[in-house]
């Protein structure tokens, strides 16, 4: 297939009208008209990850993170990015990032099936979809009632367990009842005042400083930093499937999934 046939398939389910205004989503890098045989799928366009897909021969990257966020004035090897550009460039890698458009339209929704929530809300509310009830909102996160109300050590042990955690991080009481529970996959912080407006009692989110996390519990909110990679990892298996659903005569690799620090006992 060429480049330009999987980005229209890409963006048939995954509208890019759907992104933040502040995003920068779509082709970053490469040809719109290249033949695309192998995809390589990650969260970051890393060094690392660029040199895995170089190595392996990919014809396009995706990833949901986007590599370039603001203009830049000039691409040279002085700099990171710029490395990363040239990289690309010279090695006719086309590069594609999906970033608050899949949060919408995608990541949302699966992380609340993770979690088993039943009948979930949209948690913070960024635009409508039409359907055959008419406009239904559409935004990122989601919220909903627990099935049976568990205690938040529990409820964390539930976290860690359905997405594939080594650890996450706690503020509020263990022995504290949930009832309530909303989730936001990536940075968190600015989700902390809907949620407590939606009457939750647990969000489970990433990048969750100590003051947002104190400032929560006052609140009689608990929160479950599960971290930013370790909610959104679930980007790559997703489109991984999309992938070999859509474009079944392409070769897909994914990028390890590996937390981007790591932790000293």
């Amino acid at each position: 297939m060429i480049c330009r046939e999987i980005i229209k398939e890409i963006e048939a389910r995954f509208p890019k009208h759907y992104a933040m205004e502040w995003d920068n989503v779509g082709l970053q890098v490469g040809r719109s008209d290249k033949e695309v045989k192998r995809i390589y799928l990650a969260l970051d366009a890393t060094d690392e990850v660029i040199e895995e897909a170089a190595d392996w021969g990919a014809d396009m990257l995706i990833t949901h993170h986007p590599m370039i966020f603001k203009a830049m004035k000039k691409i040279n090897d002085e700099d990171f990015i710029g490395r990363r550009v040239l990289k690309l460039i010279r090695d006719d890698i086309s590069y594609y990032a999906m970033h608050t458009n899949y949060d919408v339209m995608g990541m949302a929704e699966l992380a609340g099936k993770i979690l088993e929530l039943s009948e979930p809300e949209v948690l913070e509310v960024t635009g409508s979809m039409h359907s055959e009830s008419g406009e239904v909102p559409v935004g990122i996160g989601r919220v909903a009632d627990l099935a049976q109300p568990m205690d938040l050590k529990s409820c964390a042990e539930m976290v860690k367990k359905a997405f594939d955690l080594p650890n996450v991080k706690i503020f509020g009481e263990p022995n504290m009842q949930v009832h309530r529970l909303g989730v936001f996959p990536g940075s968190g912080k600015s989700a902390i005042s809907v949620s407590l407006k939606k009457g939750v009692d647990v969000l489970v989110t990433g990048d969750i400083d100590h003051h947002e996390g104190i400032d929560a519990v006052a609140q009689k909110m608990a929160v479950i930093d599960a971290g930013h990679y370790g909610v959104e990892h679930i980007f790559i298996a997703d489109m991984e499937h999309f992938c070999r659903e859509k474009f079944p005569e392409a070769e897909i690799r994914t990028a390890k999934i590996r937390q981007p620090f790591w932790v000293l006992m």
